[in-house]
């Protein structure tokens, strides 16, 4: 029986690509790399640790990944205190309560920097309804590689096979998987070029999966 969600936050919680899109193409514009739209792409749900790592290694960049991770937050920082149309996934509040008043203990993995995670938690007052929040780049691995999921389940005081993810990346699905967790894949209009064939559920309405309709799933 279902008694933990486990939630990613870019493309779930917080349509925040757009600001992340804006702010890597600075740090590139900056370092003076020119990353292709398929290369970029294959980059989602990963840390940007794991990014950075990946273009310095790609591009033969004499700058250490921590230099482009401090650049391309610099930008983020700036676009995410100063952009207006910023908001929730639309519904999400709703369903983030509605399990919450349901008794599901929830649980944040995000591959998220914390301090990102923690403004948008700050922002939009989410934090009474979590357990617990986990930055995938605070840990040994990134998505696709089930560790944040592994460790967010062991935060939620549950089983694997009590818990359920939900993902809107291939890479946080492929880690779902891999932890051996039910996943539901998150296709919104947000969504681009991301592969759902390995999600256990795919829906585009949070409606959809709301207590009453998913509890018996597991």
């Amino acid at each position: 029986m279902l008694k933990a969600v486990l939630f990613d936050m870019d493309g779930v919680i917080v349509d925040s690509e757009p600001l992340h899109n804006k702010a890597y193409h600075y740090m590139f514009d900056e370092v003076q790399i020119e990353v292709s739209e398929a290369l970029y792409e294959s980059f989602t749900g990963q840390s940007t640790l794991s990014i950075c790592k990946h273009l310095v290694e790609n591009f033969s960049l004499s700058h250490i990944p921590e230099t482009l991770v401090a650049i391309k937050r610099r930008y983020f920082k700036t676009l995410f205190e100063n952009d207006p149309d910023f908001q929730l996934m639309d519904d999400v509040l709703a369903l983030i309560q509605n399990y919450h008043a349901n008794g599901i203990t929830l649980v944040l993995a995000s591959s998220a920097s914390m301090p990102n995670i923690n403004r948008v938690f700050e922002r939009f007052d989410l934090n009474p309804y979590f357990k617990a929040k986990l930055s995938g780049a605070d840990l040994k691995a990134s998505k696709p590689h089930p560790e944040i999921f592994i460790k967010a389940s062991e935060a939620s005081g549950f089983k694997r096979e009590e818990c359920l993810v939900i993902e809107d990346s291939t890479n946080g699905i492929k880690a779902a998987n891999a932890a051996n967790i039910f996943c539901v894949g998150y296709d919104s209009f947000h969504s681009k070029n991301q592969d759902y064939t390995q999600a256990n559920l795919v829906v585009n309405d949070f409606k959809n999966i709301h207590f009453n309709k998913i509890k018996d799933l597991l």
